[in-house]
C-alpha cells in the first residue's frame, strides 16, 4: 500500500502522549508519519490523535476522542457484568460501524493487541498483534475470518490510502477521490 505525495502527518507527540496520559504504539507513529490520517479503500478510516479533553468537553477535531469514548460505551454495553472498563483507544473506524481499539493495558505500548467491536456480530474480539500487524494479516486474509463487518479489504492485494486532505482536495475539485472520475454530486451539499 504506498503512500502518496502529501501524505503522512507530522505530530506533536510529546504534547498528544501528555494530554491522553500514555504513550502510543510505535508502529502507530511510523504509520502516521508515512501515512497519515485517512482512509484505505473509502471503507477504513485510520485517526491520527488531537489532544484530549475530558468526556463531553471541547476538543479541536473529536475524531480519535470521540471514538475512544464511542468504544468504551460498546465495552461496556457489551459486557455489563465487567466492573471496570479497561482502557481502550479507538485507531480506526469502517463503513460498517465497527471500531478497532487498542486494549491499552500494558505499561508498553507495543504491546497493546487489537480488539475489534464488529457491529454485525455484536461482540468484541482480540488479536494479538499491533496496528500495522493488524492490516497486513486482513490484507492478507491470514485470520481465521474477517474481522470487519464487510470483505471489502478481506484478502485485498492491493489496497489504497488517501490522505484526508486529498481526499477533500479532489473532492473540493470536483472529483471523485476513490474513482478518480468527475464527481456528478459535486457542490450540491455545500464545501
Amino acid at each position: 500500500m504506498p503512500s502518496h505525495p502529501g501524505a503522512g502527518d507530522t505530530l506533536d507527540w510529546g504534547t498528544i502522549e501528555d494530554s491522553w496520559g500514555t504513550r502510543f504504539p510505535s508502529d502507530y507513529k511510523e504509520f502516521m508519519a508515512e501515512y497519515g490520517e485517512g482512509a484505505i479503500d473509502d471503507y477504513l478510516s485510520l485517526m491520527a490523535p488531537e489532544a484530549h479533553s475530558e468526556p463531553g468537553g471541547e476538543s479541536s477535531y473529536q475524531g480519535m476522542q470521540q471514538e475512544t469514548w464511542n468504544a468504551e460505551d460498546m465495552w461496556r454495553a457489551a459486557r455489563p457484568e465487567v466492573v471496570e472498563t479497561p482502557r481502550l483507544v479507538a485507531w480506526g473506524v469502517d463503513s460498517s460501524a465497527d471500531l478497532l481499539c487498542w486494549l491499552a493495558t500494558d505499561a508498553d505500548p507495543d504491546k497493546w493487541p487489537v480488539v475489534v467491536w464488529n457491529q454485525d456480530d455484536a461482540r468484541w474480539t482480540e488479536y494479538r498483534s499491533g496496528m500495522v500487524e493488524f492490516l497486513c494479516r486482513l490484507f492478507r486474509a491470514e485470520f481465521d475470518g474477517c474481522p470487519l463487518g464487510a470483505v471489502s479489504l478481506w484478502g485485498v492485494a492491493s489496497p489504497r490510502f488517501l490522505h484526508r486532505a486529498e481526499e477533500q482536495r479532489l473532492r473540493k475539485a470536483g472529483i471523485s477521490p476513490w474513482t478518480g472520475e468527475p464527481d456528478p454530486f459535486a457542490g450540491m451539499f455545500g464545501d
